[in-house]
């Protein structure tokens, strides 16, 4: 294994066990529910907002190593953000996980480029993300990753 793999390895089992912004936000402006099937991961993505930009960020749930990471690091990612720079944010996301092309502007997100190798793994790093969108949406149904075709 490469340093640099070693590195992101090392990143993703960090994020695992120490999740940041793991918690509920009582005053939430929006939340939206995510569910893996196939991994059992199940999570609630809080959203508070001024506007349409993410003043907080936080999560719920439990899964496994790659979905609590990419949720952590998600929840780093999206503060002071807008509703449409997250959604911009998620399709580079998208991109690099099922692809694992990183053309730049995901920050520390790049420790996901890898997990394209894993297929069983994408529907693990992108479910936060799927969730995310569906609350800054306002979209209250909650969202599964064998809704998504990869």
């Amino acid at each position: 294994m490469s340093e640099l793999s070693d590195l992101y390895q090392e990143v993703i089992l960090e994020h695992n066990k120490n999740p940041r912004n793991f918690r509920e936000i009582v005053d939430a402006d929006q939340y939206a529910d995510g569910k893996n099937p196939l991994c059992g991961d199940a999570l609630r993505v809080y959203v508070a907002l001024d506007g349409d930009t993410v003043t907080d960020v936080a999560f719920k749930g439990s899964g496994c190593a790659i979905s609590k990471a990419s949720a952590s690091i998600l929840t780093d990612s999206l503060k002071g953000k807008t509703k449409a720079e997250v959604k911009a944010l998620f399709d580079k996301v998208h991109e690099m996980v099922t692809t694992g092309k990183c053309d730049g502007g995901v920050g520390k997100l790049a420790v996901f480029a890898g997990v394209h190798k894993f297929p069983a793994r994408v529907k693990c790093a992108i479910l936060p993300w799927h969730a995310v969108v569906a609350a800054v949406e306002g979209r209250q149904e909650p969202v599964t990753t064998e809704m998504e075709d990869i």
